[in-house]
């Protein structure tokens, strides 16, 4: 990583925006300084409509012109901020500040380093058919994707007016992408082949399911997509045959990525270090849980749907009456539909990962299904700042979303939900044991030491019971997604780490005053954001390793 040098306040600005240096490009005449926070809101408006690569005809342009534009402008964006002051703002105003830099660094990081739409085939599918469960789609994607599970059929005429030009750019997207796509990543070609064929039946499903007169003309541009996707998929598996290149992106860019995009208070060795001890803890835990329920019949799969399905609905009332008799958490109207309708099914062996555990006992995902409550939040009760209204981009929110669903897990494990069924505390082990060990895949593919098939051999070798098997497709799966997003893969328990460390902090500042019900309100309200913001706006504290994230204007 290059090293910026300066003085005054090209000092200030490369610690604040952490944008590059020795750029060539025309920049504007500096802007006037402000300290309204209206003036933040209105720059947060004309970044989002600028952060999306720019429409000709009808179809996103990622090619190098256009991206050489973007780029510049997003430096003037960039200066726009940093005359912001937002010093003497309440706290909650100074962390919307933080949230506005962290995304402008993620689009800079975007360009400087990860050039998805020159590296990443798999940038380029835009067609879903399964709803995340995050509050955006994990990974980077280009412009314009259809999330066809939102709709319902038969379509109306107004979500035929939205879909159909977005299935329209399809092959004219991927046409594109053939001329913008020089990279040498061999793992990141190899594995778009899979995400490619993806889409295609993705595309061919919703095809199959639409009636009427009214979608006639879709169906045929749901065709063409299709055709497109697959030449673009087989282009791609013949390109990656010629791939020799690691796909990761260093250790210098990776720690630059926790620090100015993520927001994290922790270096790729720090990282490692806590995977490493999390790893072994959760294996020596589970091994402790085995002897103490030695003499207990082991937790078997259920055998067919019906009890699947009768063990999920009991599982859901269960959970929610274990929330709200145990005054763990305020209990929303939305909550309890929100986990139902997010149902898991019965699968038989061969099983992937989860749907280990999920047939074992399906309360203990439940708990992991926090996700679907921050969902519904979302809708019913949307985050009064436009900041933290809807998603932040770069999937900045991962340390509290996937980290609250992960701990969430050991928490409700340690606060009795699980007492009942002893051999279910098994399965929270094993849990973190596989988010510890692919945890470290993401760190090692990324420092350039490991491929994407070494770093799926050591978390299936480290993930208890044998139940990650490499003859399944999630491993490898979920390896490729954290060499598209770094940091994803740390997520989970990076950020169950942090929210312990808020509990504790929160715990010393209110003593016996501290009610856990009341603090999941309080951090529920914060919204969807980096656990280090949430952090700082609950305790009102910027603590010593905080400080260096998020720069000096934090006060």
């Amino acid at each position: 990583m290059e090293t910026c040098r300066g003085t005054g306040l090209a000092i200030a600005v490369a610690a604040l925006l952490s944008t590059g240096c020795g750029r060539s490009e025309t920049v504007r005449p500096a802007p006037a300084p402000s300290m309204r926070y209206d003036d933040l809101v209105a720059l947060f408006t004309e970044w989002r409509a600028f952060q999306p690569a720019p429409l000709v005809d009808g179809v996103p342009d990622y090619r190098p012109a256009a991206m050489s534009a973007q780029r510049q402008e997003l430096a003037n964006f960039q200066r726009r901020l940093f005359a912001i002051d937002p010093s003497a703002w309440p706290i909650a105003q100074q962390v919307d500040h933080h949230i506005v830099r962290a995304e402008m660094n993620g689009l800079e990081f975007d360009h400087r380093v990860l050039q998805p739409w020159a590296n990443d085939p798999a940038y380029y599918v835009t067609f879903f058919g399964d709803e995340s469960d995050q509050p955006a789609r994990e990974g980077n994607f280009a412009r314009g994707g259809v999330e066809a599970w939102s709709y319902q059929l038969p379509l109306d005429a107004a979500a035929v007016a939205e879909i159909q030009p977005r299935v329209r750019a399809i092959p004219a997207l991927l046409d594109q992408a053939k001329t913008n796509l020089v990279g040498n990543g061999k793992d990141l070609w190899t594995r778009a082949v899979g995400l490619l064929r993806a889409q295609s039946a993705d595309v061919a499903e919703f095809a199959g399911k639409l009636k009427g007169e009214a979608t006639t003309s879709l169906a045929a541009d749901l065709g063409r997509a299709q055709e497109a996707t697959d030449a673009f998929a087989a282009w791609v598996e013949g390109q990656a045959a010629t791939k020799t290149g690691p796909s990761g992106i260093g250790r210098d860019n990776y720690n630059w990525y926790l620090k100015h995009v993520q927001l994290l208070p922790y270096t790729w060795d720090q990282v490692l270090t806590l995977m490493q001890r999390e790893l072994a803890r959760s294996r020596s835990s589970l091994a402790l849980e085995e002897q103490r329920n030695a003499a207990l019949a082991p937790a078997m799969p259920v055998g067919d749907r019906a009890t699947y399905d009768r063990q999920f609905q009991d599982r859901v009332t269960e959970y929610m009456k274990f929330l709200r008799d145990r005054n763990v958490l305020t209990i929303r109207d939305y909550m309890d539909g929100a986990l139902r309708a997010r149902g898991g099914r019965f699968t038989p062996s061969p099983r992937e990962f989860f749907t280990e555990i999920d047939h074992r006992d399906p309360m203990v995902m439940r708990t992991h299904g926090y996700h679907w409550f921050d969902k519904a939040r979302m809708i019913a009760d949307p985050h009064p700042s436009p900041i933290r209204k809807g998603p932040l981009l770069y999937n900045i929110f991962i340390t509290r979303t996937e980290g609250l669903a992960t701990g969430w897990e050991e928490m409700m494990m340690h606060a009795g939900m699980f007492d009942a069924r002893p051999r279910s505390r098994e399965l929270i082990w094993v849990l973190l044991a596989q988010r510890a060990a692919r945890a470290q895949g993401d760190l090692r593919m990324h420092a350039r030491e490991a491929t994407l098939e070494e770093a799926a051999a050591f978390t299936s070798a480290n993930t208890p019971r044998g139940w990650l098997r490499l003859e399944g497709n999630l491993v490898r799966g979920e390896q490729h997604l954290y060499l598209r997003q770094p940091a994803y893969g740390i997520s989970y328990v990076v950020g169950k780490f942090q929210i312990e460390q808020l509990i504790a902090d929160r715990k010393r500042q209110l003593g016996d005053a501290f009610k856990f019900r009341e603090f999941m309100d309080e951090f529920d309200n914060a919204g969807l954001i980096p656990i280090s913001l949430i952090r700082w706006q609950l305790t009102g504290e910027l603590s010593s390793d905080l400080r260096p994230v998020l720069g000096t204007m934090a006060k």
